[in-house]
């Protein structure tokens, strides 16, 4: 049986203060350790490019191993939150809480290993959370990109992109 999911802000923030365990860690969300760490590996290598080939494969290589080992417990997060009542408040929630602690252990990780672009580099980061924790909650909040009783697999839900990119681009079903 599948557990009752938090309906506010409130108890989300309860629920994985109090299991962390449950809400974060058997809900490591590989499907976000995946498409985060390959997209945002791209990001750093492109964004450090400029730096010379060996600076941005560097880049590229400490973003990939930072994003695979944390975004499937910003996945985890942003799952808690797709009940969350009236929609825009867990929205705002995820928003906030997410960009907070991703972006300040990405900057200390790529300040401690010299990325040549690190303002650039965490600026479109940023910018991409901003994006990418909208449409993730928006899938989310349709059963894809979830893990757990409820999900599906990653290949259902790449073949169920294009529909919901067009969705969300023109607010259908929001």
């Amino acid at each position: 049986m599948t557990p009752v999911e938090p309906r506010t802000v409130r108890e989300v923030l309860l629920w994985v203060l109090r299991h962390p365990w449950t809400s974060l860690g058997q809900r490591w969300n590989y499907k976000s350790a995946v498409m985060s760490s390959s997209f945002r590996a791209l990001l750093f290598f492109a964004i450090n490019l400029t730096a010379g080939t060996e600076a941005a494969l560097a880049a590229m290589a400490a973003e990939f191993c930072l994003r695979f080992m944390t975004a499937g417990f910003y996945g985890a997060l942003t799952q808690a939150f797709r009940r969350v009542q009236p929609a825009v408040h867990g929205t705002l929630a995820a928003m906030v809480l997410l960009p907070a602690v991703a972006h300040s252990l990405e900057f200390v990780v790529h300040w401690w290993r010299g990325t040549p672009e690190l303002a650039a580099s965490i600026a479109v980061s940023v910018a991409f959370t901003t994006v990418s924790t909208s449409f993730n909650l928006f899938a989310m909040r349709r059963g894809i990109l979830v893990v757990g009783a409820d999900g599906r697999s990653l290949w259902q839900d790449l073949r169920a992109m294009p529909g919901l990119v067009v969705a969300f681009v023109t607010l259908r079903g929001a």
